[in-house]
């Protein structure tokens, strides 16, 4: 690069449930567990390095730039961010920009699905403010998630974006680095860019999202093929349980020659339409799960993995629901299982000490979506800060922070034990350091219970015999036609060949 541009950078990542009975605070940008939490300026560069998430990769690929770090803030997905939250974070951006000097164009890490109190599209409304510092002609480009519910006011407001394509994301500093290659030729082509944005038709379950099976595998494969003809071609999932218009599978594709440009974006929507029975929910009701989970660990010589997608952390839910669990004890199958969200259960473990007996109460906080709590008793064997550095290819090099954590052990009779790790800070289950780093190798056990969608497929399925995907209570509903929309475009399907929205007239 002859010209050693001048590129301001930042990252404003939340992933928004707006079914969840939470709201999202600027505290939890500041402490967001397994995340990297609220930062300004140069610390950044330190702080974001070395990790799996886009902005590493974007510093790594973009060091021939002149960089200018600008505010990072991610949170755990949860409920709407709070106007008080996506104002002082935005702000934190917009101030960055002004004392900066002279940029030559911006990069942003972003998710795609943040919903604040008064935006159905946290990330339009951002790029709105920042179009109104800029002006209209800086070079915007940025990065997005999978899941991210993309508004084509948005893309009217950037000049390229790129979006993860494996879920698990385990190519998001990958992403960071392709979207440093894209700012790059935004700043250097001499021929205009063209973009074409597409909507699909349908909102897919979670479940049947993963790019380590059908249909997302071939899907994403016939993607990267495609980024041969033109600057850049992705698509986007969606995120299912966002009560907004714009909920749901989008691609993006930009180049110089507009009609490559219309006829990729094209061909994509085509064979993401054309594949749309493919993409069904994968459920089995919680109860037998747990019996066929427990009949395979019988001659399984891996552990059988059992997920509780409906209650993942990682999609905005409390992960505190002891559906499953209840299950477990009922049928006095031995299993570990974690993390259940309860900060008062660990707190009171830590307090009793270890190797002490405890009667407790765990979960309970959301009975309408959850159910009640449950009476557990059992030794307090193992505690921890919830401190530790992840290792898998999902959240690798991340230091997470997930406060008190205990691990109880609950007596089933015939030497057999049900394990149920706590932790304060919500976060999904995707990575064994969670068990590792308080003393539970997953590998030893013949039965997992995991608060997680499909991110922890990356660290666990090879590990695993068999993974289920179980239906039990939670805030994060994979059968997509039982969401209670109100705000959908007209006549989006609801799941796979579903029945179609239709807003109800007032």
């Amino acid at each position: 690069m002859s010209q050693k541009f001048r590129i301001g950078f930042a990252g404003f990542q939340h992933e928004t449930n707006t079914f969840a009975p939470f709201s999202t605070q600027f505290k939890d940008f500041e402490n967001p567990g397994n995340m990297v939490p609220f930062t300004v300026g140069n610390s950044i560069k330190t702080r974001c390095s070395g990790q799996n998430i886009p902005i590493s990769g974007f510093m790594e690929a973009g060091s021939d730039f002149d960089l200018i770090p600008l505010s990072y803030a991610s949170a755990e997905p949860g409920g709407l961010v709070s106007q008080d939250a996506f104002d002082r974070i935005s702000g934190s951006i917009l101030s960055g920009i002004e004392t900066s000097g002279k940029l030559d164009g911006l990069y942003f890490d972003l998710h795609g699905a943040m919903v604040t109190e008064m935006y159905d599209d946290g990330e339009e409304e951002l790029m709105k403010r920042v179009r109104d510092l800029v002006g209209p002609d800086l070079p915007i480009v940025t990065s997005l998630d999978l899941h991210g519910n993309i508004s084509p006011g948005f893309i009217d407001l950037i000049n390229a974006t790129t979006i993860y394509r494996t879920y698990p994301h385990v190519d998001m500093a990958e992403t960071g680095k392709r979207a440093a290659i894209l700012l790059k030729t935004v700043l250097t082509t001499t021929k205009p860019i063209f973009k074409v944005f597409k909507q699909a038709n349908f909102i897919p379950p979670v479940t049947s999202q993963s790019t380590m099976r059908e249909p997302g595998r071939t899907l994403y494969s016939k993607l990267e093929a495609l980024n041969d003809n033109v600057v850049s071609a992705d698509m986007a999932f969606g995120f299912a349980p966002a009560d907004i218009p714009n909920c749901g599978i989008s691609l993006f594709v930009c180049g110089t020659d507009e009609d490559e440009v219309r006829k990729t974006a094209q061909f994509m929507l085509d064979e993401i339409h054309s594949s749309e029975p493919l993409f069904d929910d994968h459920l089995i009701e919680g109860e037998q799960a747990i019996l066929k989970a427990h009949e395979l660990s019988k001659s399984a010589k891996k552990p059988i993995i059992i997920a509780d997608p409906q209650d993942n952390p990682g999609a905005g839910a409390s992960g505190d629901s002891t559906g499953l669990i209840s299950k477990l004890l009922k049928h006095k199958i031995p299993a570990l299982v974690g993390m259940f969200w309860d900060p008062d259960a660990a707190k009171a473990c830590h307090n009793a000490g270890i190797d002490k007996k405890i009667t407790i109460d765990i979960g309970g906080r959301f009975p309408k979506e959850n159910g009640p709590s449950l009476k557990v008793t059992g030794i307090i064997k193992n505690l921890s800060d919830g401190k530790f550095t992840c290792k898998g290819p999902y959240s690798f090099g991340v230091n997470a922070n997930l406060g008190k954590m205990a691990a109880i052990h609950v007596n089933l009779g015939l030497d057999s034990e049900l394990i149920i790790v706590l932790g304060s800070n919500r976060a999904q289950n995707a990575d064994q350091a969670i068990f590792k780093h308080i003393g539970y190798d997953p590998k030893n056990y013949s039965i997992i219970v995991v608060k997680s969608a499909i991110h922890f497929l990356a660290d666990y399925e090879p590990i695993s015999d068999t993974v289920l995907f179980a239906e039990a209570p939670g805030q994060n509903p994979v059968k997509v036609d039982k969401i209670s929309y109100t705000k959908l475009r007209s006549g989006v399907r609801l799941g796979p060949n579903g029945k179609e929205f239709q807003p109800v007239q007032a």
